[in-house]
């Protein structure tokens, strides 16, 4: 294996592959520790593996987006965290290139999903929690959205039920700190939709109370809530409240924040990108001429 000098920019045979300084093995393939600026502009330095970024790395896109962890065989796989140019941050787990396992994302309006991937998709056992309502919700995510049973924690009560495509649907119960706990169904409804979008209708889900039961450690009868009438919105801590709370239960899960268009793309064409240590065949883009002058690889 050789090592190069910080100053040495060496040559390879092939099709252009870039600026390369770093290690070799007897093959003369990256092998080692290196650093390389592709013929895009983007930059890697870290570990090589018979030719391929393998092991830990930093990859820097000439947008400022940046990849810092493990990979395997060219590949984002296994620990890392992908910083966006928006401000919006995913670290956790990767596999073939995509979000897969437990990991944390940071949206750029401030929500955040801790939990379990699939696919670059929320799937599995997860808690979102929503910047703007204050809000987070805790239970099942099925392709992005949240469906399954869940609560939504929301400052002194939570809800707790079933959820559906991000809205809650079926029974369900109201718990609130001075130990009420109403039981009910949300139904869901079609409205006019007076957002003006080109749906004239949308899905809204309206809550119907059914019953209201009060936990005490000194009190068990019933004769404690026989004269509280059940109204078709949950009770909130101060009975006297007139606060409609199964809108804000519906505003705290309705707001889900999405990676954007442009970081999804980014991720989606990172083999566009990362073509510059293929294989001869596969290459197929010459360096583009607005590109800073690098020195060419080519057959002696």
């Amino acid at each position: 294996m050789s090592n190069l000098g910080s100053e040495e920019i060496e040559e390879e045979q092939g099709p252009y592959l870039g600026e390369y300084e770093g290690e070799r093995n007897q093959k003369d393939e990256r092998h080692g520790r290196g650093k390389a600026i592709l013929p895009n502009g983007d930059t890697y330095e870290g570990d090589y593996e018979n030719g391929q970024r393998n092991g830990t790395g930093i990859y820097k896109f000439k947008n400022g987006a940046r990849y810092t962890g493990e990979w395997l065989r060219n590949k984002k796989h296994g620990t890392g965290t992908f910083a966006f140019p928006d401000g919006s941050k995913y670290e956790g787990s990767w596999s073939e290139d995509q979000r897969n396992g437990i990991g944390k994302y940071y949206y750029v309006n401030g929500d955040i999903y801790d939990g379990e991937w699939l696919n670059h998709e929320r799937s599995g056992q997860g808690s979102y929690t929503n910047a703007k309502t204050e809000s987070t919700y805790i239970g099942v995510f099925h392709e992005g959205k949240m469906s399954g049973m869940g609560e939504v924690v929301y400052g002194t009560y939570k809800f707790i039920g079933s959820f559906k495509e991000n809205k809650p649907e079926g029974k369900g119960k109201f718990v609130f700190a001075n130990q009420c706990v109403q039981t009910g169904e949300y139904n869901w409804v079609e409205k006019p939709n007076i957002a003006g979008d080109e749906d004239e209708t949308v899905i809204v889900p309206v809550w119907n109370a059914e019953d209201l039961n009060i936990v005490s450690q000194f009190h068990t009868d019933e004769s404690i809530i026989k004269d509280i009438v059940i109204s078709e919105d949950p009770i909130p801590e101060d009975l006297d409240d007139k606060i409609d709370l199964h809108n804000s239960v519906n505003e705290a899960v309705e707001e889900i924040a999405e990676p954007t268009a442009e970081n999804e793309a980014l991720l989606e064409n990172f083999d566009n990108v990362d073509n510059v240590e293929k294989t001869a065949e596969e290459l197929t883009e010459e360096p583009k001429t607005d590109e800073p002058e690098l020195v060419e690889e080519k057959e002696e």
